[in-house]
């Protein structure tokens, strides 16, 4: 029998890449230890200033999560536009359904 070996290259780690992933990866682990940080510390009488930091911390390692490890920062703009807008509009209609249902609720109770 004749068995042939599959040949293996073994190609050098891109070194710009695994700098790129752990300089996210450090900006995510930041952002984190400062959202704890503001979640043990803050007190309770400033529940609302605390829920808006919480959404604009979030919303910024959204953004880094989708551009790197997701590669949409490197893409054109078109296709970006392409995928925040409806995301944009579906954001709206969720803060359009809870305001509207408040004020259904206060009216009926």
């Amino acid at each position: 029998m004749n068995h042939q070996s599959p040949e293996i290259e073994v190609r050098p780690v891109d070194k710009d890449k695994v700098k790129n992933f752990l300089r996210v990866m450090w900006y995510l682990a930041a952002i984190t230890a400062l959202e704890f940080a503001i979640a043990f510390t803050v007190p309770h009488e400033f529940k609302w200033v605390r829920n808006v930091v919480f959404i604009a911390l979030t919303i910024v390692k959204a953004y880094y999560i989708v551009a790197e490890f997701m590669h949409l920062g490197h893409e054109k703009k078109s296709l970006k536009m392409s995928i925040v807008l409806p995301m944009l509009f579906v954001v709206f209609l969720i803060f359009i359904l809870i305001f509207q249902g408040n004020a259904i609720y206060n009216t009926l109770y």
